[in-house]
């Protein structure tokens, strides 16, 4: 019986360290999902802004490689739709680790 219990305690161990390994991603520095996600934003605004801003923006990946917008650090209307409109669902290039929340500032230039 207990070299039962001992090949059972071995197996499930074995099988366990099977299904726990997993593939990891290549280690993409921030910086570059950072720029990659700021090259979303080249084209101009259409906005009345009167000065200079810094926008706080919290994203993740799904497990297509979209991007989900979670929070906008803004009160007005038109950066939050601007922001959603260029950014929510689009594709970057870098491989990323899916639900890991990223925030990245995004700066906004006034007229």
């Amino acid at each position: 019986m207990k070299k039962f219990k001992l090949l059972a305690l071995a197996f499930v161990i074995a099988t366990t360290s099977l299904f726990a390994k997993s593939t990891d991603l290549p280690d993409v520095p921030v910086e570059v999902i950072n720029s990659q996600i700021s090259e979303l934003f080249t084209a101009a605004h259409e906005m009345d802004l009167t000065e200079d801003f810094t926008v706080l923006v919290t994203l993740k990946f799904d497990n297509s490689g979209k991007i989900i917008v979670l929070d906008v650090d803004n009160k007005n209307r038109e950066v939050l739709n601007y922001i959603r409109k260029n950014v929510n669902g689009m594709k970057i290039d870098a491989p990323v680790e899916t639900h890991r929340v990223f925030k990245i500032p995004i700066q906004f230039k006034g007229s």
